[in-house]
């Protein structure tokens, strides 16, 4: 509903030099390979590609108190390189508060966020004020970004022992 931001929003496509180096998201490897097994999703310039970011801090600063609070935020890489780190960009999801980190259990936490991304993955219906039209909107979530600890909640994978690196998987030396 910003006419600032629907216009930044096509930057990446419109605006971006695309001279074989990396300055945006845009041109990494990531972002071409998605983008050619999804032709349909690319050829639309108000696509939205979605970073997610998620960790947790104790908002009491002393680490006695056993108390966690998890925040859940969606970066929007469409923008331009000067606008989509910029906090005022970031989409706080959510904040998932508790005695301990959620854990294993945060699946349960980010399935309202699962279920309006697959609503986005399909498209929605939604209005460009730039333009003064309607338009369908797809989104898609391309990376996430988080520590190791968080990997291991977010994905499932063991960041213990055997297989901790996601990397090196069943070479990795656990002694």
């Amino acid at each position: 509903m910003s006419s600032k931001t629907a216009e930044s929003m096509t930057w990446h496509h419109d605006q971006r030099t695309d001279d074989g180096l990396l300055r945006h998201p845009a041109d990494s490897l990531a972002w071409k390979s998605f983008d050619n097994k999804f032709p349909s999703f690319a050829s639309y310039p108000r696509s939205v590609r979605f970073g997610l970011a998620s960790d947790g801090f104790n908002p009491y600063k002393i680490m006695s108190i056993s108390y966690s609070t998890w925040l859940v935020v969606l970066v929007p890489y469409n923008l331009p390189l000067w606008l989509y780190m910029k906090q005022s960009s970031f989409i706080l999801s959510m904040i998932i508060p508790g005695e301990k980190g959620p854990g294993n259990d945060i699946d349960i936490y980010l399935q309202p966020l699962i279920e309006e991304l697959k609503q986005l993955w399909a498209r929605v219906e939604t209005y460009d004020v730039l333009r003064n039209e309607n338009f369908y909107l797809r989104a898609a979530l391309l990376w996430t970004i988080n520590d190791f600890s968080a990997y291991a909640n977010l994905f499932g994978w063991s960041t213990k022992e055997r297989y901790a690196c996601p990397c090196c998987a069943a070479q990795t030396c656990s002694k």
